[in-house]
């Protein structure tokens, strides 16, 4: 039987080198179980996560932010349908950042990002994020080189910034292999109701894999820092990326110890 998960060896420590090519995308050996125990973990994951994310609204002391970022059919759809089905819509949002607007562009890469930062009480998952800025603007020369090399330090910036403001930041990082996408793709592709989901440019970035595994090693390195850290989640087995990403956020939610507020008044006061 499964007995939880051990999140530590999934973190990226501040200041440590990254490098995919020593992370199995099919590591499963933070779980003693198997998948069937993964997926009842995970049940009882959101129960929990339930409960947290209500008194996290109730409290409305804290704040927190969930970035999912992965290649194409990494699993970040998959993985906030899965993690964050028994929470409250009323305090849970997802923030899309596709390509700029042109409002968007005309200002720096981060104005866009801090309009959809989590308020007090509440949950804000980023699907992509700021770090398209050192990511796909990288592979693609869309600004010059001492460009995307700033911003690593104003992505630390910000990041501190919501620290300090009471914001609990966990990243993740979708980790699959080229094998496991062109497999994700054909399935897309064979089946009616995922067609929706392919485009071309999906296909395309598939020549730039080595491209943007030199990215994203680049940027889990420069700014995964103790008080907004990344987690490298193995995907390949969408089962374990699951049960992974929800007992982090459990964990990091449930070391802030928080209560529901004291009610305005007296109950034993009241007569109804």
């Amino acid at each position: 039987m499964g007995d939880g998960i051990k999140t530590e060896g999934f973190r990226v420590r501040e200041g440590a080198k990254v490098s995919f090519a020593k992370l199995s995308p099919d590591d499963t050996s933070g779980f003693s179980g198997d998948e069937a125990e993964a997926i009842e973990e995970s049940r009882k994951l959101s129960s929990r996560l339930e409960r947290l994310q209500e008194t996290l609204y109730a409290e409305h002391r804290h704040k927190v932010l969930v970035v999912l970022q992965a290649m194409d059919t990494g699993g970040k759809d998959g993985t906030i349908k899965k993690v964050f089905e028994g929470v409250n819509p009323q305090g849970v949002r997802v923030a899309h950042f596709r390509t700029p607007t042109p409002e968007e562009a005309d200002h720096d890469f981060l104005w866009r990002v801090h309009q959809q930062a989590p308020g007090s009480g509440e949950m804000v998952i980023f699907n992509r994020s700021h770090y398209e800025g050192v990511l796909i603007e990288r592979v693609h020369g869309l600004v010059p080189r001492k460009t995307w090399m700033r911003r690593y330090k104003e992505i630390e910036h910000f990041e501190h910034l919501l620290h300090e403001d009471h914001t609990v930041i966990m990243k993740f990082f979708l980790h699959i292999d080229k094998e496991e996408q062109k497999r994700r793709l054909e399935e897309r592709l064979n089946d009616p109701s995922k067609q929706w989901k392919l485009s071309l440019s999906d296909l395309q970035e598939r020549k730039f894999w080595p491209e943007y595994m030199k990215a994203y090693e680049e940027a889990l390195e420069k700014t995964s820092k103790d008080s907004s850290p990344w987690y490298v989640v193995p995907a390949n087995k969408k089962w374990f990326r699951d049960v992974l990403v929800s007992t982090i956020i459990v964990e990091r939610l449930e070391e802030l110890g928080m209560s529901y507020p004291k009610p305005s008044v007296d109950p034993r006061s009241v007569t109804i």
